[in-house]
């Protein structure tokens, strides 16, 4: 019998190069899969680090998740790389600086971007986010350098850390070094009140926001947190007035809706923290462990308390230092009487 014809199959391996991941990644994204598509985007920057696309894309899907300083490190980076042959990171940055409270800043990338390109894709969003950053711009100063903008976004994600986890003595050290460092940024006086009352020192705390609030009597975040504070030391008539204005004050950047929800879930308003949190862009504001904990929290003392296994378990699920607590409605450190 002859032998049978014998032939050597060449094997050629399919090696994906970065076109393939960032294909995936993007199907991923606009599947709304934003987990896998960071991993998927992460495997084409492993295979072209400094592609600017890329780049810009994935800093996109981070700012989908709410990780701004993220997403900006990514943006910051192309610009130095390619300068204006990437234009819209100019506005793509300013709209990432208004969600981390940073207005100037944002103001000034939101400028840039206009300067640079007046009839732009995002020309009408910079229009608009300009509008709004200076109808709320009131506190802060615009001679900020780059080097110093840095420093303030790795200070503010270090606090936001110990903020979210109630490390209270962590933020506060933190924070008084980004007072003196920083005077400009406001937002670090109210996290400093709100670390020190909760961190025992509550008449120092109330007299520092009530001091503050005299001298800027438009503060948001003033009497967010007063109002907090007047309810735990049951101020009732104090806490009243601010609370009836704070419900007629609908903020325009998803941080500081959830800061207003949240406080109305801590001040017992648990009806008015439930519309507010069903407003919120989840996607944007899974990176706070909050989010889960008051959210949960309203859900359960409405009466529905199969929302509020679900929410809390989704949470324990995202961040694992809500494992090491317990539910929020059984801690009454946590909910005033």
């Amino acid at each position: 019998m002859p032998k049978p014809y014998k032939t050597k199959k060449n094997i050629i391996p399919f090696i994906p190069e970065g076109e393939f991941y960032f294909s995936k990644g993007v199907e991923a994204f606009q599947k709304r899969k934003f987990e896998l598509s960071i991993k998927w985007f992460k495997k084409a920057l492993s295979e072209k680090p400094n592609h600017p696309l890329y780049q810009c894309q994935m800093s996109i899907v981070y700012t989908e998740i709410g990780s701004y300083h993220k997403a900006n490190q990514l943006l910051t980076k192309v610009l130095t790389a390619y300068g204006d042959e990437y234009i819209d990171c100019y506005y793509l940055i300013a709209n990432n600086y208004a969600h981390l409270g940073l207005l100037q800043d944002a103001i000034k990338y939101a400028e840039l971007y206009l300067e640079k390109d007046p009839d732009g894709e995002f020309a009408e969003e910079a229009i608009g986010l300009l509008t709004v950053l200076d109808f709320e711009d009131d506190e802060e100063d615009d001679e900020w350098v780059l080097e110093e903008e840095d420093d303030v976004l790795i200070y503010q994600e270090t606090v936001f850390y110990h903020l979210e986890r109630e490390e209270w003595q962590e933020a506060i050290a933190l924070l008084e070094e980004m007072i003196i460092m920083f005077p400009e940024f406001q937002q670090a006086r109210h996290e400093y009140h709100y670390a020190l009352f909760f961190a025992g020192e509550k008449e120092k705390a109330i007299e520092l926001e009530e001091n503050y609030l005299q001298e800027h009597p438009d503060t948001l975040a003033s009497f967010m947190n007063l109002a907090i504070f007047y309810y735990q030391t049951k101020e009732i008539t104090l806490f009243h007035n601010l609370v009836h204005m704070l419900e007629n004050i609908y903020p325009v950047h998803e941080q500081q809706k959830l800061r207003l929800a949240s406080m109305f879930t801590q001040v017992g308003m648990y009806q008015e923290a439930f519309s507010r949190f069903r407003c919120l862009h989840k996607s944007k504001l899974k990176g706070h462990p909050s989010y889960y904990r008051w959210y949960s929290t309203c859900c359960y003392f409405i009466g529905n308390e199969t929302m509020a296994e679900q929410i809390w378990e989704e949470g324990c699920k995202e961040h694992s230092i809500l494992k090491k607590q317990m539910k929020p409605w059984q801690n009454s450190n946590l909910i005033g009487d």
